[in-house]
């Protein structure tokens, strides 16, 4: 046992002192020690449920015969950080997390982990760390708030943002704001659509890293306690067959979300973390492979902010192995991963079936017949960008308009709720990549701006920033190379037409070569936005969107 090195032989005396400081008997100090990460915290309302959870997996621990001992991992609330400076400190958290568990697991030689996240940058900055200290790990997740009621309608949290811009359109009242500001987040949990913290519990079920349900059980359901009951049961029989998480999460794995994030139409961020997260595993993930797995995965769901259902209704529906169980009735999964179960990926689904086709629909007869996501390249993303397809408009899937160029999101959402764009205009939101915001901004504020004045069919808006899994329309985020290196988004001038083709995944500004050429010998870096601070020091290593976001030393 790791754990030997804390707790047995005479030089560790000292160790045990303190052990025996904590209230730890002889008894518990001769089990293994089983952390639990619990990312519980006042703010984010999908974690502070997070308590209960964290006991119930202590019992599971403890049945097992383990020694449960709880530390903490911070989380930030996307939406409570939204449209400001905190969103600069959203994607950052990720690599917080994952360095911070990282430093606690391996202080206090734990014998396995149990990770208890929930939202937004929690769940991948605790799979990256899982897959990087590498003992054996199973992640159990606070669960998905229930959808809120307005008017006699199932409504989220992206439903609140577009509620403002309608308002500031002048097609909402006052009241009618206030009433969708009291209902739409009506529990606990994660909010309630397929955004990014319900994609990246959902793909973790895929993974192999959570057990069935991890993704969709609602939090307030009593069934999501006996889910952490059973993951802390489950973390023992991993450590006596020395199951890890490099051994769950293999190429295969990561090729087998890819298929499944396409089906269920996830958030865009997934884009970012499984290439993080593969890269802490030891296996490369280059996001181009993405179209490649798009053009043979039917996309199966349409959950909010892309159609009218919701995580409680995946769960009703049968969850993820279900829609797992119709993409290998097409042979797109790799059925002999390894799993949490200590089963493989086949035997885990096998008897999983669809019980609402209007919910996860057959394989026979999809939403389309290619994936959810695509990756666009061209002269203004020669290393990549991202559109979540299934949330575009028909309308909106070819489009060329003028550029309306802004270099930061609050100059954009001024335009915008100021009746300064039109239908047919492009915009172009830049110096908010990894390295210029610094952080990569999510820009749910102007995408719920341009769909509530009612421009979702006819606008569309270019980043280097990324986008909410809330964020809906043609949204087209992580433009890379991203402006503050240079990159082609950097050189675009108001007006100039911009090219939209998500079928053929093109996106270019339509200029000569010789005209790109010469803005670039007269383009000049910008002074850092920060220079202070851990925002400073992740912008001096962060690497770009298509990367994942990485961080690396730079030579």
């Amino acid at each position: 046992m790791r754990s030997d090195a804390v707790t047995k032989g005479m030089q560790q005396a000292p160790h045990r002192s303190l052990f025996h400081a904590l209230g730890l008997t002889e008894e518990e100090m001769n089990r293994p020690l089983v952390g639990i990460v619990s990312s519980y915290n006042e703010i984010v309302p999908g974690h502070m449920n997070l308590d209960k959870i964290v006991e119930a997996v202590k019992m599971g621990v403890s049945m097992a015969g383990g020694t449960p001992i709880v530390f903490p991992a911070i989380a930030v609330c996307d939406g409570i950080a939204m449209g400001h400076i905190g969103m600069k400190y959203s994607l950052v958290t990720r690599d917080l997390i994952a360095d911070s568990t990282e430093a606690m697991a391996m202080a206090h030689q734990f014998d396995a982990l149990v990770m208890v996240p929930n939202c937004d940058k929690n769940v991948p900055g605790l799979l990256m760390a899982a897959a990087r200290v590498n003992i054996p790990t199973v992640f159990v997740s606070g669960g998905p708030m229930l959808a809120g009621h307005v008017k006699g309608q199932k409504r989220s949290l992206s439903s609140m943002f577009e509620a403002v811009g309608s308002y500031a359109a002048g097609t909402m009242t006052e009241e009618d704001v206030r009433e969708f500001e009291q209902k739409v987040c009506p529990t606990c949990g994660s909010c309630s659509g397929m955004y990014t913290a319900n994609s990246m519990n959902c793909l973790t079920e895929v993974l192999g890293m959570g057990l069935k349900g991890n993704g969709t059980i609602p939090a307030v359901y009593s069934d999501r306690l006996r889910l952490a009951k059973h993951a802390g049961m489950q973390v023992m029989e991993m450590l006596k067959r020395n199951i890890r998480p490099r051994d769950i999460m293999t190429k295969e794995a990561f090729l087998n979300a890819l298929t499944v994030d396409m089906a269920l139409g996830c958030s865009t961020n997934s884009m970012l973390h499984l290439p993080a997260i593969a890269h802490e595993a030891g296996v490369e993930l280059n996001v181009d492979i993405a179209n490649e797995i798009s053009a043979r995965t039917p996309n199966l769901c349409h959950l909010a902010p892309a159609g009218p259902t919701y995580i409680e209704d995946l769960n009703e529906a049968g969850g993820v192995y279900a829609v797992m169980n119709e993409l290998s009735k097409k042979d797109l999964l790799n059925l002999d991963c390894m799993t949490v179960t200590g089963k493989t990926v086949g035997e885990n689904i096998k008897d999983c079936r669809n019980k609402n086709p209007e919910v996860i629909r057959p394989v026979e007869n999809p939403y389309s017949q290619t994936g959810g996501i695509a990756i666009l390249k061209g002269n203004l993303a020669p290393d990549s960008g991202v559109v979540k397809r299934s949330a575009v408009a028909e309308e909106m899937l070819v489009h060329e308009g003028p550029a309306r160029v802004f270099d930061c999101e609050e100059d954009a959402i001024e335009a915008i709720k100021g009746g300064k764009i039109v239908a047919g205009d492009v915009v172009v939101i830049r110096y908010e990549g990894p390295k210029g915001g610094p952080g990569m901004r999510e820009m749910l504020n102007p995408t719920s701006a341009i769909a509530g004045m009612g421009l979702g069919s006819s606008v569309a808006l270019i980043t280097d920033g990324r986008f909410s899994g809330a964020s809906r329309g043609a949204s087209i985020g992580h433009i890379s190379p991203e402006a503050a290196v240079g990159g082609p988004i950097a050189l675009v001038e108001e007006g100039d037409i911009i090219s939209i083709d998500i079928p053929n995944n093109r996106l270019d500004v339509k200029i000569s070569d010789e005209e790109m050429e010469e803005r670039r010998k007269n383009w000049k870096p910008r002074e850092p936005k920060v220079t202070t601070g851990y925002l400073a020091r992740y912008a001096a290593m962060v690497t770009s969107g298509n990367r994942g976001a990485i961080l690396e030393i730079q030579k």
